[in-house]
């Protein structure tokens, strides 16, 4: 029934093909093979060490119910970062303890199922340079978590496949598919709406809008594009690894740039009220226990190529937003934020 591997075995893109040697696979696509969604630190996409591609197919009540859960906890767990932000924790120790825990809770995963890592040369040099970008793109999200709406935030995040197709016509001279060409003007422009560009629902005029959501904005931005090259370095470089390892090694160095931070800085900046001791221990257990799904649920559902409903994250973001933070946007906003979403999540659920 399932088209993924059982529990236990790799669930990274590229499926048996990945591994028919230390040079494979070459994919022809400019984006993340269908169905495949990034492990990282993103959007609900940030969980997965990238699942099997595979046609869209029907999937079971249980399944989609468990994607729809998984882009609800990430969601919450952007929602529990603006809390500990609010209450003296700062980006780079939230990106520590997330970062760590996180990888301590998969190598629980990696030592139970008994997986034995295996690297080449060639991993052995890529693995650390896509962990940095990791470490950037995590840093860089939840700077923009702390300085705009949580929902904002994640939409900007999510023009992470604009920046996958530029990164792939660069390093590997691949022409972005029809259907990115298509969906980037939408995502553009969904985008440009949700944003407020030009001020209109929030009646400061364009200068002032962008005094306000400015940094915020560059720094999603800046998530994005080191997320997109991280995507594409995995695809091309060491998709064959298998996907929990990715994900140790990929949070491990996350966890000692951010480290490296917090040095710079004087130190760790620990939560100066209860709530942020509550929200950092909120958006830790979040994460893991995401992770905690994705590699012990997900393989015994079958959702090869539906992953990218879990993209729904940033309304999950919206409505947690609003419920829990008092954070509004205006309907407009709201609109160009479903038609980002909707671009993205098709884009993920395409057939070829």
């Amino acid at each position: 029934m399932s088209s993924l591997p059982p529990e236990g075995a790799d669930p990274p893109w590229g499926g048996p093909a990945a591994r028919n040697g230390p040079h494979a696979p070459h994919f022809v696509s400019s984006l993340p093979p269908e169905g495949a969604d990034p492990p990282w630190g993103g959007p609900a996409a940030d969980l997965m060490a990238a699942v099997v591609p595979g046609p869209a197919r029907a999937i079971s009540g249980a399944a989609f119910a468990t994607l729809l859960l998984i882009a609800l906890v990430m969601g919450a767990n952007h929602v529990a970062a603006r809390i500990a932000f609010n209450n003296g924790v700062d980006v780079a120790t939230a990106v520590v303890v997330r970062s760590w825990v996180t990888a301590a809770v998969v190598v629980g995963l990696l030592v139970s199922q008994g997986v034995r890592p295996r690297f080449t040369a060639r991993h052995r040099r890529m693995l650390p340079a896509i962990g940095l970008l990791i470490g950037v793109q995590s840093l860089c999200l939840y700077s923009s978590v702390a300085r705009l709406p949580v929902a904002l935030a994640l939409l900007a995040f999510n023009t992470y496949p604009i920046w996958t197709a530029f990164w792939d016509a660069i390093v590997y001279r691949r022409r972005p598919e029809k259907p990115m060409l298509v969906a980037m003007p939408v995502i553009l422009v969904g985008l440009a709406l949700a944003l407020d560009v030009f001020g209109a629902a929030s009646g400061l005029g364009a200068s002032g809008q962008w005094a306000r959501i400015g940094a915020g904005v560059a720094f999603a931005l800046g998530a994005a594009g080191s997320f997109g090259l991280a995507l594409v370095l995995t695809q091309h470089e060491t998709a064959e690894v298998d996907g929990r390892v990715r994900t140790v090694s990929s949070m491990t160095i996350a966890g000692l740039v951010a480290l490296a931070m917090v040095a710079s800085q004087g130190g760790f900046h620990l939560p100066t009220a209860p709530a942020g001791w509550g929200g950092l221990a909120t958006l830790t257990f979040l994460y893991g226990t995401g992770i905690t799904i994705l590699f012990t649920v997900l393989p015994r559902l079958g959702v090869a190529g539906n992953s990218a409903i879990m993209n729904v994250e940033p309304v999950f973001a919206l409505v947690l937003g609003w419920l829990i933070l008092g954070q509004t946007i205006a309907p407009v906003q709201v609109a160009g934020a479903l038609l980002v979403v909707g671009a993205v999540v098709a884009l993920g659920l395409r057939k070829r």
